[in-house]
């Protein structure tokens, strides 16, 4: 039963800039979506409220359960996010040439999404039961092999954007747990060539331009570069005050695709400007900082990895989808966290965020 005493050690400033960004994120979805094809101005503003609500309820729900029996159940879990993404691959319903969602009638539900929180819980567990004993160079092959099975499946349906928030997750998770920096070398060179060799054996030239036409957008103004060339120019015309909410003509001429999901910041910075897309970023630094704060108290190593997984999956995210609004990075179908239009998404961090909580809450143990 969750004791009360719990609340005094709850990080309010953490779950304050989370409530912000969320509310950032409806403002932002509103005004992107004011025209959309239903003919409901709000519609899909709605839809991200009822997720909102069910994210924080599930949020109290996990930061009310004592994270050590979340530990406990790291295994079942690991065993039920493979289910999951095996079903995605013989069940799954198709859409924009990828297989990735389960149709649940109500809704549609995207597991590797889930599968984010889910592979931080379960590697952290696996870490922590190694108490940084990672001397020899093998020690932490079974870690590897636990995060590239799920890995695996996910480039399946094909997702490399979520796989590489996988990969990218667990390598900062595997450094912090204590695996030599040698060792890392060594599979940061394994991962890159395999990425070389993906990229020209296992793309098709569609998806390899998509990867590089970053590098020269206006070269192909009408095909895959227009996503980016539209979005430069949104960014590009907010200036340092913005247009105004709800008079980004990028958005509200439909000029820009994506633009309540994977081009949010796009959005926020035509109509906000140099100003707002400055104060989203403090805000998300902000959050960062206060979980890797949670993750130097945590009492034990399962917890203070935990935290570091999360703080890497937002950062990671945050830079990759915010890099390719503004030309830097490839175009990926990576969410900016809490922002973007999407209930696995919001659910998902979420859940995340509710875990660090749990964790700081939990991180002296009660004194009578």
């Amino acid at each position: 039963m969750f004791d009360h005493r719990l609340w005094r050690n709850l990080d309010f400033p953490l779950l304050l800039l989370t409530c912000a960004l969320v509310i950032v994120g409806l403002v932002v979805i509103s005004s992107a979506t004011l025209v959309n094809i239903s003919g409901d101005q709000f519609f899909y503003a709605r839809r991200q409220a009822v997720w909102i609500v069910f994210g924080f309820s599930a949020l109290l729900l996990i930061a009310s359960i004592d994270y050590t029996q979340i530990h406990r159940l790291a295994p079942y879990l690991y065993v039920l996010n493979l289910l999951l993404l095996l079903a995605v691959l013989f069940f799954g319903r198709e859409a924009w040439g990828a297989q990735r969602w389960l149709d649940l009638k109500i809704f549609n539900f995207q597991p590797a999404e889930f599968a984010k929180i889910i592979l931080i819980v379960t590697l952290a567990n696996l870490l922590a039961a190694r108490e940084g004993n990672f001397d020899a160079f093998f020690s932490s092959i079974p870690s590897l092999a636990h995060v590239l099975l799920p890995t695996v499946l996910i480039l399946l349906q094909p997702d490399l954007d979520t796989s590489l928030v996988l990969l990218v997750t667990a390598f900062g998770m595997l450094f912090m747990a204590g695996v030599k920096s040698r060792h890392m070398h060594v599979y940061l060179l394994l991962s890159v060539i395999g990425s070389v060799l993906f990229y020209f054996f296992g793309l098709r030239d569609y998806q390899r331009l998509r990867l590089t036409v970053f590098l020269s957008p206006e070269k192909y103004p009408l095909g895959p570069g227009y996503q980016l060339n539209q979005s430069l120019i949104a960014v590009g015309s907010g200036g340092f005050s913005g247009k105004g909410l709800f008079d980004g003509t990028q958005s509200q001429l439909a000029f820009l695709p994506a633009q309540h999901t994977d081009f949010i910041f796009s959005v926020l910075a035509e109509e906000t400007g140099f100003i707002g897309a400055v104060t989203l970023l403090l805000l998300f630094s902000l959050l960062i900082f206060r979980i890797l704060r949670i993750a130097a108290v945590a009492r034990d190593s399962f917890g203070t990895l935990v935290c570091v997984g999360v703080a890497g999956m937002f950062t990671f995210q945050l830079l990759v989808n915010i890099g390719m609004a503004i030309g830097v990075m490839p175009v990926a179908g990576l969410t900016l966290p809490f922002v973007s239009y999407g209930g696995s998404s919001l659910l998902t961090n979420l859940l995340a965020v509710g875990l660090v909580l749990n964790i700081g809450m939990r991180r002296h143990k009660l004194m009578f």
